[in-house]
């Protein structure tokens, strides 16, 4: 670790704040005096810290004085120094010298070699004045050094026939926590040239199968809503949203039940699925808050054993910190090996999505369905031939794989629950085939929105002669009479309309219940949205 401790001086006395304080720039100093001014920039907390325990350990003598500072050259600060200062100093070059190296390694920064280059020669003449440390230094540098670059041959596929095993394993995911450690070791050594790294030793190093799968399947779970899911989501609602202004002004028959009802808007209609969509996001982010505490730290059964302490906040930040959402350590490490209450959850979520898109699809098959003995409201596009035997038919494709998937991810949430209720004691046995479950559910919901967005709802037109057509034969246009003729003349006018085949307005002028004129004068169907 190497620039990675940060201060925090609440809760210390001033006479501790001091000591810190002055422990700082005497480190500062030395490193001056023995590395030149460019030391200086080198400096980190992690090394006065380091100075301070040291200190606190062994006796040591102290030395105490004020000196101007480089960085506020006005005025003079305290500065607070012990033998171990030097060797603290010496250190801070060496780990400097090897960042910058790592980081140029990583991300092939010109800045950070010339940094290592200019830290060479320093850097050398601590080796030579402190071997052992410094080899215990390169050492773990080196196993560092090559697990990272396994593990990001592994991240980026170039393993994937390394790891042979399926869902159905092992419960708790060991056998595949095992093959990753296995995976990783193997090719680090192979990296490195000879045997440095051991699949428990260094790769698994504090922790266990039973907290790191929990902790892969929130990671998963979270990528996959907020990477996949919930884009596809704004891409269609943006296509809704843009439909209802397309299509403004346009008036057509409200159904219920599946039989005629009141009028209604095109937009009208269109603003309902795309707020079904727009709650199924807030619903979606409300469940990803609780996937964001990871069980790493627990380790076998929630106790942590074998991890130092801190490790589980350290690794929580830094995972947050690799993937840019923001992870945090689970409060209790026994909840989050045995419960996978929030894994049902965000499924829950992910359900409902479903749910709304099997309620969108056939929406929008019902308004396209004909084209001449339907409804044939809309105009879908025509994607391909829809039969093998019909010339000419085209059938609503995107809207069939669309409720497929909805079926689909009903029956993963039967799944995903069922496995989430074998908790036994300290651990769920059932993880591999709840999180893959949830990740098919996740993909399949992603993909599909944006194949019925991108090759159906955005080429949705209102066909409004049809509309027009249907608004002015609907029968339930009757209830506008309502106010004037009272419910029960409207139900007499409006199966009288049915039963000989006329309009409203003839039958409601042959029943006495108005003129023509007043007819004209109060029904409106463009007036009842």
């Amino acid at each position: 670790m190497f620039g990675y401790v940060i201060a925090n001086l609440e809760g210390l006395t001033q006479a501790q704040k001091d000591r810190y304080k002055g422990c700082y720039c005497g480190l500062c100093r030395v490193l001056k005096q023995r590395h030149g001014f460019s030391g200086r920039l080198t400096l980190t907390y992690d090394m006065t810290f380091l100075v301070l325990l040291l200190s606190a350990l062994y006796e040591a003598d102290e030395e105490r004085g004020m000196e101007v500072c480089p960085a506020h050259p006005l005025r003079k600060h305290f500065y607070w120094q012990t033998r171990y200062t030097e060797y603290a100093a010496d250190m801070n070059v060496v780990l400097a010298y090897n960042n910058c190296r790592d980081d140029w390694q990583d991300d092939g920064s010109a800045l950070k070699y010339w940094e290592a280059e200019a830290l060479s020669a320093r850097s050398a003449a601590v080796r030579a004045r402190w071997p052992r440390q410094c080899a215990a230094i390169e050492q773990c540098m080196a196993e560092l050094s090559a697990i990272e670059q396994a593990a990001d041959e592994v991240i980026s596929g170039k393993l994937l026939d390394n790891f042979p095993l399926v869902v159905w394993q092992t419960g708790s995911g060991t056998q595949s926590n095992m093959n990753s450690n296995e995976v990783i070791a193997n090719r680090g050594n192979e990296i490195a040239g000879k045997k440095l790294l051991h699949p428990n030793d260094d790769i698994n190093m504090s922790q266990s199968s039973n907290d790191t799968f929990p902790t892969a399947m929130h990671i998963a779970a979270v990528c996959a809503i907020e990477d996949k899911v919930i884009p596809a989501i704004d891409t269609l609602t943006a296509t809704f949203r843009r439909l209802e202004a397309e299509h403004e002004g346009v008036v057509k028959s409200g159904r219920t039940h599946l039989q005629d009802a009141t009028p209604i808007s095109f937009p009208q209609e269109i603003s309902g699925w795309r707020t079904s969509l727009e709650r199924d996001r807030e619903m979606l982010l409300l469940a990803v808050k609780p996937l964001k505490e990871l069980a790493l730290g627990g380790t076998a059964v929630g106790t942590g054993l074998n991890t130092p302490k801190g490790f589980d906040t350290t690794v929580a930040a830094e995972i947050a910190a690799l993937t840019g959402k923001d992870f945090c350590t689970a409060q209790n490490k026994f909840h989050a090996l045995t419960s996978k209450d929030e894994i049902v959850f965000a499924h829950g979520a992910l359900k409902a999505l479903a749910a709304d898109m099997m309620k969108i699809a056939n929406d929008v098959r019902w308004l396209a369905s004909g084209p001449r003995d339907g409804l044939g409201e809309i105009f879908i596009p025509e994607n391909e031939p829809g039969s093998s035997i019909m010339p000419g038919k085209v059938n609503p494709t995107q809207c069939e794989a669309v409720t497929m998937v909805a079926v689909q991810v009903m029956g993963n949430d039967v799944a995903v629950s069922m496995a989430a209720s074998q908790g036994n004691f300290e651990l769920n046995v059932f993880m591999p085939v709840c999180i893959y479950n949830f990740l098919q559910s996740a993909r399949l919901l992603a993909e599909s929105i944006v194949s019925f967005n991108d090759r159906c709802a955005v080429g949705i037109r209102a066909n409004r002669e049809k509309m027009e057509h249907n608004l002015h034969n609907s029968l339930m246009l009757v209830t506008a009479l309502n106010p004037y003729i009272g419910y029960e003349n409207a139900a007499k006018t409006a199966k009288k309309a049915y039963k000989e085949n006329i309009s409203l307005k003839e039958a409601c002028v042959s029943l006495g219940f108005l003129t023509a004129e007043r007819f004209d004068e109060v029904f409106h169907p463009e007036n009842m949205i």
